[in-house]
């Protein structure tokens, strides 16, 4: 992964759809809700910006694998709010198995030593 100036990491292309699906499947959450909860859960190691954040909600409500409700924030301003649809489980179970067989793949070529 990329890492910022910051010493964040960037987010892998590709996974971010991943990254929110897991943190919506931990509870019910709002748009900036979803991006501190990736934060939290990755040890503040991943930023994701909103200008990415947004679009990638409204294509997996799109797509079905979330859905919305509108609600009232802690801070009392009226947000959407996401959950994982069977759906979007599924999706999740899947991806989450192709992404874990791809990071033994990759730990077994990095650790591939000369013959």
């Amino acid at each position: 992964m990329p890492e910022k100036q910051d010493g964040h990491m960037d987010v892998l292309q590709g996974t971010l759809d991943l990254l929110i699906l897991k943190a919506v499947s931990l509870g019910l959450l709002h748009g900036y809700g979803v991006l501190l909860r990736i934060q939290q859960i990755s040890g503040e190691e991943l930023v994701i910006q909103q200008g990415s954040l947004y679009p990638a909600l409204y294509r997996l409500e799109h797509q079905g694998f979330i859905a919305s409700e509108w609600g009232e924030s802690e801070n009392n301003r009226r947000a959407k709010f996401y959950s994982l649809t069977t759906l979007g489980r599924e999706r999740f179970q899947a991806e989450t198995e192709k992404w874990n067989r791809m990071a033994g793949i990759m730990v077994s070529i990095l650790g591939a030593q000369p013959s």
